[in-house]
């Protein structure tokens, strides 16, 4: 399989694909995005069952919608705009309002020698991991992707669809929630 440089794509290179250079395509995405896609859609429906059927809704669509790719923004930005578009159909669904999601977060591996450290930071992050969680989703989206997803507020404004003033008051807002939810701990 040869490697597309996935920064140099253009629109028209898309439209030209075969069938078979396309599947290249898609795979190679899946391999580089999938596991970020899978922990942003996590972020929304906090099930990790849910959130993989919803990375593969998302690998779908782009398959099956490439054609349509406008160019406009990064293929990475265009994955995750389909993956919180389906995230936020989710989240309005009769099943995530009335069904419990069954699944806990998984704790941070560390590298620290010491179990008592280790079971200590442990706990501060999963505390903070459900903090997070329970942040309201309009602040959770850009948390996640500001500081997990290494995104620039101007790439969440365009993912988002909002003003990039709007994602750095959800972001200050987000930030101040954390630490008053964790006593003033988080910095």
């Amino acid at each position: 399989m040869r490697k597309i440089d996935l920064n140099l794509i253009k629109k028209s290179d898309i439209t030209s694909y075969t069938t078979v250079e396309k599947t290249q395509l898609i795979e190679q995405l899946m391999s580089q995005f999938g596991e970020s896609i899978l922990r942003l859609s996590y972020t929304y429906v906090k099930d990790w069952g849910k959130a993989e059927d919803i990375v593969q809704e998302v690998f779908l669509t782009c398959f099956l919608k490439i054609d349509t790719y406008r160019g406009e923004a990064s293929l990475k930005n265009w994955l995750y705009r389909i993956a919180v578009n389906r995230c936020h159909d989710y989240v309005r669904s009769w099943s995530f309002k009335h069904i419990v999601p069954s699944t806990m977060l998984k704790l941070i591996k560390s590298h620290d020698s010491s179990p008592e450290l280790l079971i200590v930071k442990n706990e501060e992050a999963l505390k903070l991991r459900n903090e997070i969680l329970k942040l309201p989703i309009k602040y959770r989206e850009s948390f996640i992707l500001f500081y997990h997803e290494d995104l620039s507020i101007k790439e969440i404004s365009d993912l988002l669809d909002t003003k990039e003033a709007t994602v750095k008051s959800r972001l200050h807002r987000a930030r101040r929630l954390l630490e008053t939810r964790l006593g003033g701990e988080s910095e």
